[in-house]
């Protein structure tokens, strides 16, 4: 057990992006019911994604982390979580490919209820009311009673994510996830878009493995894995009161486990290092991601290493970059470079999604295909240059057709942005933008091995 810590340890640290709740009677009350709620997830599947993310530490397999800025209660649809589901495992079939190694699959799902914000207050016209925090705290209705914080949408929050995976684990393992399946899905993308011709040998490629593949026996019939896959889920650990009340100690361990999600990180907000979140984090046994943003110093990196893997346990820390496309070439390889000499085993990812978003004339918030790509491959970029595996990205997508992000092969423009802009928080890649990402991404892993394969606009 780590030294000097309890699941209730946070309590005594500072603490940011705390919502105000008026009746603190009622939130304890609240912690005290899900207190006695099973967990979400176990202890041996976050053992086992650990396990997995080791292996990418090491530079033998790919991450992508995907999904929604925040779950809305409204979306709870089996449609909707099957869509996300769906074109991350596109993204994944593409970018095993791409990469030549396994991919761990996560998703911002289950759990990805809480946002932080930037202010505490959010004014339109002469009113100013609290900020909307996601649908576990309030509501984002611009009313005085939806912006209440209210402790019963903790549970809520709770069976909605009990509920998604549910239907998860059964796509997961119940043929739906067979890869000849979501290959033909991919086929019928690379038919459809204006980079058809692009994306078309990589799908043939595909197409000629997979019938090998056939031909020697390996069919869904004999093989398990070419049916199945395993997916685990991820959110910001950010509203400490829900974190702690599904926090378990595993009977065959004896360490504690955030039983939430299987994957929990910091964000570039809450990660101070004497910081509740800290303190939290530091004391479950789950792998944890730490958001590594603009701001952040060589020094305070490593402080917060040492202090969330003691152990340098491989797999155990994910550091998830985010620091804008016209930043990631500079202000990254310190970093790395800080991390390599202090001989730490982390695993890198790059979130090329919060560090590039625009408003437009109209305020409203969007992100740029073309940044998004530059920030990807800028990132690589450092890796190569510093002898170090780019180990994944983390975006925030969904599988449905929004409108939200400009650029893509659509080449959609500030003018389409109202056509289904639906986030209340930040845009996100639409089904085909997420997509032609994985597709983009696997040229950059493949010329990174063959660089006669570049494609000319990366050369």
């Amino acid at each position: 057990m780590t030294a000097n810590w309890t699941p209730d340890s946070w309590r005594g640290k500072p603490i940011r992006q705390m919502p105000a709740y008026p009746d603190p009677a009622a939130l304890a009350a609240m912690e005290g019911r899900l207190g006695k709620y099973p967990p979400l997830v176990f202890a041996g599947e976050a053992r086992r994604l650990k396990a997995a993310l080791a292996q990418v530490a090491e530079g033998r397999a790919f991450v992508l982390q995907g999904g929604d800025c925040a779950e809305s209660f409204g979306d709870f649809t089996a449609n909707i979580i099957r869509d996300t589901f769906r074109v991350l495992l596109q993204m994944a079939v593409v970018l095993t490919f791409g990469a030549g190694v396994p991919v761990v699959k996560m998703g911002r799902m289950a759990g990805q209820f809480a946002k932080p914000r930037s202010s505490d207050n959010e004014t339109i016209g002469d009113e100013t009311l609290p900020s909307y925090r996601g649908d576990i705290i309030n509501g984002p209705d611009f009313t005085a009673q939806a912006r209440i914080p209210d402790p019963a949408r903790m549970e809520t929050g709770y069976f909605q994510s009990a509920g998604t995976l549910n239907l998860l684990r059964a796509f997961a393992t119940g043929g739906y996830s067979d890869l000849h399946q979501v290959h033909r899905w991919n086929l019928d993308f690379a038919a459809r878009s204006p980079l058809a011709a692009r994306y078309q040998d990589l799908a043939s490629r595909i197409d000629e493995t997979l019938a090998f593949m056939a031909a020697c026996g390996m069919t869904s019939a004999a093989i398990p894995q070419i049916r199945e896959t395993d997916f685990y889920t991820s959110h910001e650990a950010l509203l400490l009161p829900y974190e702690q009340a599904l926090t378990r100690v595993d009977s065959t361990s004896g360490d504690w486990y955030a039983c939430s999600a299987h994957f929990l990180w910091i964000g570039d907000r809450t990660r101070q290092p004497e910081g509740a979140h800290v303190e939290f984090l530091r004391g479950v046994k789950n792998p944890l991601g730490l958001k590594v943003g603009p701001t952040t110093t060589a020094d305070d990196l490593l402080r917060l290493i040492d202090t969330l893997d003691p152990a340098n346990e491989p797999g155990r820390l994910t550091l998830i970059s985010r620091m804008g496309a016209d930043k990631v070439d500079t202000l990254l390889p310190p970093l790395l470079r800080a991390v390599r000499r202090a001989g730490r085993k982390v695993v890198w990812l790059c979130d090329p999604m919060h560090g590039n978003t625009i408003s437009t004339a109209q305020k409203v918030k969007t992100r740029d295909f073309d940044a998004i790509l530059r920030e990807v491959r800028g990132f690589f970029d450092v890796h190569a240059a510093e002898g170090s595996w780019a180990g994944g990205v983390h975006v925030e997508m969904t599988g449905r057709q929004v409108t939200e992000c400009v650029g893509g092969a659509h080449q959609l423009t500030e003018a389409d942005l109202g056509d289904r802009y639906e986030t209340f928080c930040d845009p996100r890649l639409n089904a085909e933008q997420s997509l032609e990402l994985a597709f983009l991404v696997a040229e950059e892993l493949k010329a990174r091995r063959d660089p006669g394969a570049l494609p000319v606009a990366a050369q």
